[in-house]
């Protein structure tokens, strides 16, 4: 049997399918965890554990090495990520409730969602991307990208605009496993190969306890709602990300639309929020929700946008150079 074949085909299959499988496990016993206990327990519910070693292993595996260049297309993108999630959760701490939308259409819609949905990048799909349509130096932008992953830029964004307070402690223990991976794995380059494979091993873990707190109901209910989203956080952060490529990165853009996806890790924020901010746990099942269809969306359509975007910079780009040719 080919299962990893099939699971590869669908967009962060490896995170979405576990997840799916993990909620339709809840659904139909959801209390299965808690009566079989000990390691099966632990695999359903461990969540918090298993992304702490994922973000351990993230850390290991990002270099310090880095060239300027790299350094500086992966910085630009990163903080033109998280600026434009601040800039939106401001506007909607003003519109949106405190709790966020329960019912109808906007269902799951909150300030949580939004900025979980849009501070972090789909990395993979990033330097995917990249290599087909980018240049050596966009691809390798994705250093960086990994600084984005896991509750803390969303706990800085939520802190800043008053939707949350978190205590220092708070801070310090969501840095520490990161941190700690990251000084392994630059003191030692054995260590950082032996420990930047947990990256993807840890992947399938974490979706499939994510989806063992989901009620299958959720993910059906996320529908149109899901589909805003997705467009919203293309859009919405799609542009300020071209312009800064533009002008900072000193590309022509390309980069820019390939870093307007939700990444797979974001899944897991809104969770991982509302055990630090209980006013967020009504909302944080159907915040996952959308924030997994906005996910599986995203890694649809960003490729889409960036090879016609791809496309139209080349065709603009030959046309200017024909143009220079015929008056020379």
């Amino acid at each position: 049997m080919h299962i990893k074949r099939y699971i590869d085909k669908v967009p962060g299959g490896m995170m979405l399918v576990p997840l799916f499988i993990g909620a339709l496990v809840n659904t139909i016993a959801p209390n299965a965890g808690t009566y079989f206990g000990s390691f099966t327990n632990g695999i359903m519910h461990g969540i918090v554990p298993i992304l702490s070693v994922w973000f351990f292993c993230i850390g290991s595996s990002i270099s310090f090495k880095s060239t300027g260049m790299v350094l500086r297309k992966s910085g630009v993108l990163v903080v033109t990520k998280i600026a434009v999630a601040w800039i939106v959760a401001i506007f909607a701490t003003q519109l949106l409730p405190e709790g966020g939308i329960t019912t109808g259409l906007f269902a799951g819609f909150s300030v949580l969602t939004l900025v979980a949905a849009m501070d972090m990048t789909n990395g993979g799909l990033y330097a995917s991307l990249m290599d087909q349509y980018g240049t050596k130096e966009d691809a390798g932008a994705f250093v960086l990208m990994s600084v984005e992953s896991g509750p803390l830029m969303t706990m800085m964004i939520l802190g800043t605009t008053g939707m949350a307070s978190f205590h220092l402690q708070a801070f310090i223990g969501t840095i520490i496993p990161f941190a700690a991976g990251l000084i392994l794995g630059n003191l030692d380059k054995d260590l950082k190969e032996f420990f930047s494979k947990g990256v993807a091993l840890l992947i399938p873990f974490f979706g499939f306890s994510l989806g063992c707190g989901i009620n299958i109901g959720v993910l059906a209910d996320t529908g149109i709602a899901g589909i805003i989203l997705s467009l919203f956080v293309i859009v919405i952060t799609g542009i300020p990300l071209i312009i800064a490529d533009i002008y900072l990165g000193k590309g022509n853009g390309t980069a820019g639309i390939a870093a307007s996806s939700t990444a797979g890790a974001a899944v897991a924020t809104p969770i991982l929020i509302a055990q630090m901010a209980p006013q967020f746990k009504e909302i944080a099942p159907l915040a996952s929700a959308l924030v997994a269809a906005s996910t599986l969306l995203t890694s649809i359509l960003v490729p889409i946008a960036t090879a016609k975007y791809s496309k139209w910079v080349s065709n603009r780009t030959n046309k200017f150079q024909q143009k220079i040719a015929n008056h020379v």
